[in-house]
């Protein structure tokens, strides 16, 4: 299939566009239409190989919003016309015990990455979602709610970004009634308050920002702290059953560690430049965990998507064309977005 995108032709280049081809359609594939692609942290550090060497040239993007356009000759999941959504991986084993149980994500023979890689054939470069189309088998994408047609810029960030916060929140049990803090409020941690308003927990904001205040208690926040000055948190002591930490930046873990209550959990979700340095004090006075959380597997992302229908749950984004790409890696590094950038396709 022909196709047009946008690409790193190397980790020092700029974002250009680029056509090349995708897969022919397979008999179990959906076509579809890519109306916005959402850019997360993650692109920018694989295009720039933060992560270990990379496949260039390299077409990112796992936040994927579109339509169906065509189906292969066995599909029963999808019909030309449904609104779909393609998140961080597209394949996996299909054998293993984390994908029998619909937790691809936790593969235990590799899952398949949306981009910056190569698909399970052993030869086909797998090309991301800053294109005008994409092509995946069936098991592997999620339906989009019809109420949201007119809001898909705001679905495509739901597809990482939302998952990955709807995620540890069902899975420690979000509730009416339970203490949930979020450190944090990016492109992350704004889902997170979002989600965990709508599941009926109180929710407080961890944030060293003063001015995102307003926002986040338009988002659902119960609670707003500002961490600039670390002894406004003493008076928390051992008042949150869940904290999800969203932040990658360096931070004493201890310091929140202290803030949960008795069985209390914190998750972690960004990813640290070193390790934590945990006093395991903190977690033998209290029976307190440390864990961790990874997007979400197909079934829990129909779910969340599901959900977000029911309450009309969107990421909050600020849409972008084409040539504006690199100022938005800029400006995401800096944490000058509000609060995820999301591409208009049409622009490529």
């Amino acid at each position: 299939m022909k196709s047009r995108g946008l690409a790193a032709l190397s980790a020092s280049a700029p974002i250009t566009r680029f056509d090349f081809e995708r897969r022919d359609l397979g008999t179990h594939d959906v076509a579809l239409d890519i109306a916005f692609a959402g850019i997360c942290h993650s692109d920018i550090h694989q295009v720039r190989q933060e992560w270990g060497p990379a496949i260039f040239p390299m077409v990112p993007g796992h936040e994927i919003a579109g339509t169906v356009t065509a189906i292969g000759n066995s599909v029963t999941k999808f019909k030309v016309g449904d609104l779909i959504g393609v998140g961080v991986f597209i394949d996996s084993c299909r054998i293993c015990e984390s994908c029998k149980r619909g937790l691809q994500q936790y593969c235990e023979n590799g899952m398949t990455g949306t981009y910056n890689t190569v698909e399970r054939d052993g030869t086909t470069i797998a090309y991301g979602g800053y294109s005008n189309n994409f092509v995946i088998n069936e098991d592997y994408a999620v339906h989009i709610p019809a109420n949201l047609k007119l809001q898909l810029e705001g679905v495509a960030p739901l597809l990482c970004a939302g998952i990955t916060l709807y995620s540890p929140l069902k899975t420690w049990g979000a509730k009416p009634g339970m203490r949930v803090g979020i450190i944090g409020l990016g492109g992350l941690g704004h889902m997170g308050v979002k989600f965990a308003h709508a599941l009926g927990a109180e929710v407080t904001v961890f944030s060293h920002s003063p001015s995102k205040e307003r926002d986040a208690k338009a988002m659902g926040a119960d609670h707003f702290v500002v961490t600039r000055d670390l002894a406004t948190l003493k008076p928390l002591h051992k008042s949150f059953d869940l904290l999800l930490n969203t932040v990658s930046a360096d931070l004493d873990i201890n310091i929140y560690l202290d803030l949960l209550s008795l069985d209390g959990t914190l998750v972690v979700i960004g990813l640290p430049g070193k390790p934590y340095a945990v006093n395991v004090g903190s977690l033998l006075n209290g029976r307190r965990r440390i864990a961790g959380s990874m997007i979400g597997g197909i079934p829990q992302m129909q779910e969340m998507l599901d959900f977000c229908g029911e309450h009309s749950i969107v990421s909050d984004v600020e849409i972008i064309s084409a040539d504006y790409v690199d100022t938005a890696y800029k400006r995401t590094v800096e944490s000058d977005v509000q609060y995820r950038f999301v591409i208009d396709t049409s622009t490529i």
